[in-house]
């Protein structure tokens, strides 16, 4: 693929992503989510009038923010009674996304490094705008020339999202309680028979954030991102189903399938900070370098 082709995939890969930024989105429309004054995600306006059912937990948009009832004071208040509408919301609507129930726990915090404000199930998340933070682990090889390898993985056909596309030697999402680091050995063990004692290995490099719009709905999601230069002799194997099969290949073969329609979008854009990273891409010679950089790093 011509370089000129090539990148004009990149560019639109990461518009897709980052689509919420852009002009005529619901982001206009969408309402605050807003915990004792602090704003927490982006609620689309097809959601506020279903909510607006349970005056007991949220209160009326007002000033274009939804928040919840000052009643609930607590991290188990507010959880306990946002839970017990979702699971109403589950049975009585037709809402695309809670029809992939997870029974997983994603924290609701304005920042990372800010303590929790609650937990919410992990496939409504997109109904509030709330922030999903993950873990992507780039594994790779270095031979003695200095050539470097990336393992891929093949995500199983029975996934829930984004079935038989390709995927990272491992990650996934951070549940609530769970550490960077403990999710990653986790993943790493569980997707792809890392031990623990390589998986610790791993080097946190960067972060890459975008939110994107789905159906009308809203995700914002940081991946923590880590690169494992894993041993030569060692062969990633299948683990707990997640993946069908691995592959090692070249970086200028990986860069080609970036631009494939073949990559889970999220990975393809830690595997387009990867090959910034290691200069596999470089100022000189790749004209939307600054558009690259700043589509990877995309913040609300």
């Amino acid at each position: 693929m011509a370089n000129s082709a090539w990148s004009e995939k990149m560019i639109q890969l990461l518009r897709r992503m980052n689509n919420f930024y852009s002009p005529g989105s619901c982001r206009t429309n969408c309402f605050r989510f807003e915990i004792e004054g602090t704003q927490v995600g982006w609620i689309p306006p097809h959601v506020a009038p279903l909510l607006a059912r349970y005056p007991e937990v949220f209160n009326r948009p007002h000033g274009g923010a939804v928040s919840l009832c000052s009643s609930l004071d607590s991290y188990e208040k507010r959880s306990e009674a946002v839970d017990k509408v979702l699971q109403t919301l589950r049975k009585e609507e037709n809402l695309v996304f809670l029809k992939g129930w997870r029974n997983e726990r994603y924290s609701v915090m304005p920042m990372y490094s800010d303590p929790p404000l609650m937990w919410m199930e992990r496939a409504a998340t997109s109904l509030f705008g709330v922030k999903r933070y993950g873990v992507h682990v780039n594994g790779y090889t270095v031979s003695d020339s200095g050539e470097m390898r990336m393992w891929l993985a093949r995500r199983s056909p029975t996934k829930q999202t984004y079935p038989g596309m390709l995927d990272h030697v491992a990650a996934g999402g951070l549940a609530a309680d769970a550490g960077i680091k403990h999710t990653l050995i986790k993943e790493c063990e569980e997707e792809a028979c890392i031990p623990s004692a390589i998986a610790e290995r791993a080097k946190p490099v960067s972060t890459v954030s975008y939110t994107y719009v789905e159906e009308g709905e809203v995700f914002p999601e940081s991946q923590f991102v880590f690169d494992l230069e894993l041993p030569r002799e060692f062969n990633p194997r299948v683990g707990d189903g997640e993946v069908q099969e691995f592959y090692l290949l070249p970086l200028d073969k990986v860069k080609e399938l970036l631009a494939s329609n073949d990559f889970k979008p999220n990975c393809a854009m830690v595997v387009l900070d990867f090959l910034i990273r290691h200069s596999f891409i470089e100022p000189d010679s790749e004209p939307h370098y600054q558009e690259f950089v700043a589509g990877l790093h995309q913040t609300v």
